[in-house]
């Protein structure tokens, strides 16, 4: 497996939450952090067969988090989220989290 496929498949990663996290640093730092944990915790993997395997679960990851994951964006004014779906989004199902949920989190 070439090294530049897993090089790809990192960058792809990075490009998904830069993207779907635009604007919320928290968020930004934690998916960064938690991208490079995961490709460290692999980097000793020589089976051909291990790395497409995890090469393809990156690509899925990176698919779900450009398609199916939307930042909501809190408007003060109105005490509210608002949640503004891309065209990349289209068929996703929204779930709104209940209100403790969301209480929980602020």
């Amino acid at each position: 497996m070439a090294r530049g496929e897993v090089l790809s498949a990192y960058r792809a990663l990075l490009k998904a939450t830069r993207k779907t996290f635009a604007g919320d640093s928290l968020m930004l730092r934690e998916s960064a952090v938690e991208v490079r944990k995961k490709f460290e915790e692999n980097k000793n993997v020589t089976s051909d067969a291990e790395i497409k395997k995890l090469l393809e679960e990156a690509g899925e990851a990176s698919h779900f988090i450009t398609n199916m994951l939307v930042q909501a964006q809190l408007n003060s004014d109105a005490g509210s989220y608002v949640v503004k779906p891309g065209k990349e989004h289209a068929g996703a199902t929204l779930e709104i989290p209940s209100e403790e949920i969301i209480r929980k989190s602020g």
